[in-house]
């Protein structure tokens, strides 16, 4: 079966996490990795209590009790483990999960990103971005490379406000994976129906990359 864009990227991270890894899904893309794990033993953690999230659960088998920290309805693992927010967020800000995914509004060529206020628009606060974005020890973009109005999101500097100093490791998008290098922005893996150069052309910013990604 064709997978869809936002299950393009979901597949692509999942690649990336390793056997034992204590793992945060942040709200939208990050959330239908869960279906790609494949089998592989990893710990999915929510900021509002838990540890041990399946795979989104079927229609006819939802628990309106069990939602995820944007309110979606999730399944558990046999082992799971529910306890407070003060626990959840001293297991963040303590350095104990291992790769946190999140999404994204904007993400600037030093890997900074901006995914919690929109200019002009109500805001109801960073949340738990700011600590995932500073306390996991690997942190994981899941995000379309384009905005609804065909804008880069991958950008030279930050337009919206920034969550935090922490550059991150990775952005996954549905065309490539990037990474943020003191050399600039690198593509790692080149997977979607744009070349290279059309991809540079596209985002707008110098791209390195290896000989091998532009055959």
């Amino acid at each position: 079966m064709k997978l869809n864009k936002r299950e393009i990227i979901a597949k692509r991270i999942a690649q990336e996490l390793e056997e034992g890894d204590v793992v945060n899904l942040g709200v939208g893309i990050p959330t239908l990795v869960s279906s790609f794990l494949e089998g592989k033993k990893v710990y999915l953690q929510s900021e509002n209590g838990l540890i041990g999230m399946g795979p989104p659960p079927e229609e006819n088998s939802v628990d309106i009790d069990l939602i995820d920290a944007g309110k979606t309805p999730v399944s558990i693992t046999k082992g799971a483990s529910f306890f407070d927010s003060a626990d959840s967020f001293g297991m963040i800000r303590g350095g104990h999960l291992n790769v946190a995914i999140l999404g994204i509004l904007q993400i600037d060529k030093s890997g900074e990103i901006a995914n919690w206020a929109v200019p002009n628009q109500p805001i109801l606060g960073v949340g738990g971005a700011m600590d995932l974005v500073a306390g996991a020890k690997k942190v994981i973009v899941a995000s379309t490379l384009f905005a609804k109005d065909g804008s880069s999101k991958l950008v030279d500097q930050l337009t919206y406000e920034s969550s935090g100093e922490r550059k991150v490791d990775l952005f996954v998008s549905e065309y490539a994976t990037f990474m943020f290098t003191s050399e600039g922005v690198k593509v790692v893996d080149l997977y979607g129906d744009l070349t290279i150069e059309a991809l540079i052309e596209k985002v707008g910013l110098p791209l390195l990359y290896e000989v091998e990604i532009a055959k």
